[in-house]
C-alpha cells in the first residue's frame, strides 16, 4: 500500500517523505496471543490515518480522488 501511494505521489510531482509524517513501522513486539488492545491494532489505526492522508494530499495535487487503493503493506 504504501509503495503504490509513494509511486502514485512520484509519479504526480509529490515528495510524501517530506509532505507527511513518515507511515507506521511494523510491529515487532507482538506475543500472538490475540490481546484485547494488540500492537497490530494500533499500526492498523495509524497506517489508516496515514493512507487518508497520502490520498487526501493526492486528491488535492492531482483533482483525481483515489478511489481504489491496494489494502496490503
Amino acid at each position: 500500500m504504501t509503495r503504490y501511494l509513494r509511486r502514485r505521489a512520484q509519479e504526480s510531482g509529490i515528495d510524501l517523505d517530506s509532505a507527511l509524517r513518515p507511515p507506521p513501522p511494523e510491529p515487532t513486539t507482538c506475543c500472538g496471543r490475540g490481546c484485547n488492545g494488540c500492537v497490530w491494532e494500533g499500526y492498523y489505526a495509524a497506517m489508516h490515518h496515514w493512507r487518508n492522508d497520502a490520498c487526501e494530499l493526492l486528491a488535492r495535487h492531482t483533482g483525481a480522488l483515489l478511489r481504489t487503493v491496494p489494502t496490503d503493506p
